[in-house]
């Protein structure tokens, strides 16, 4: 794996990392300012991954998986950083610190509509991640240098086709929550 590569890693690997750093500054050592300073580092990391990538592809080197990985990254990153960051604040708070209420368990209807929600939010990353690719495919102008580009734009927009079906199937199939029965044996 190249440096980019390893890059991409990093910057997932920071991303949690702030939040996490965040949510324990912010509920263990009860220092709310200090800890949504880091929470608000995340698009940070962002950044850092887009001028990287800008850079390398200026310098002439040819537009690989890596950097159409980078650009999907972004805008997932973009789409779904608040919602990952909200989703892991309610788990923290009622796991870890015993203050919050219980992390919302939906079924029906409501499941349906929250990941059609998520699938509306899996579009807008897809826009954005996917302008980047066309910008970086228009920009680069030879399609030998762009293949993998244009390869992961393609499995990205089948993958966005198939998300919907699952977001349609929820309507159709609702999901059931599960009830914790009693076990009768064991």
């Amino acid at each position: 794996m190249n440096f980019l590569g390893w890059l991409i890693v990093a910057s997932e690997v920071g991303f949690w990392v702030f939040i996490l750093t965040g949510l324990i500054i912010r509920y263990i050592f009860k220092r709310k300012k200090l800890g949504l300073f880091f929470l608000a580092l995340t698009p940070l990391i962002d950044l850092i991954l887009l001028i990287t990538t800008s850079v390398d592809l200026y310098r002439g080197a040819e537009a690989g998986t890596v950097h159409a990985i980078a650009a999907v990254y972004i805008g997932v990153s973009v789409a779904f950083g608040k919602s990952m960051i909200e989703w892991a604040d309610v788990r923290f708070k009622y796991y870890i610190t015993k203050e919050g209420p219980a992390p919302e368990k939906l079924g029906g209807l409501p499941y349906a509509r929250q990941y059609f929600k998520s699938w509306i939010r899996h579009v807008f990353a897809y826009l954005m991640g996917a302008g980047f690719l066309a910008a970086l495919i228009f920009l680069i102008n030879d399609q030998e240098r762009t293949e993998a580009l244009d390869g992961v734009l393609k499995l990205w927009t089948l993958v966005l086709g198939l998300d919907f079906l699952i977001a349609l199937s929820h309507f159709i199939f609702p999901k059931k929550i599960k009830e914790n029965k009693p076990r009768l044996f064991g």
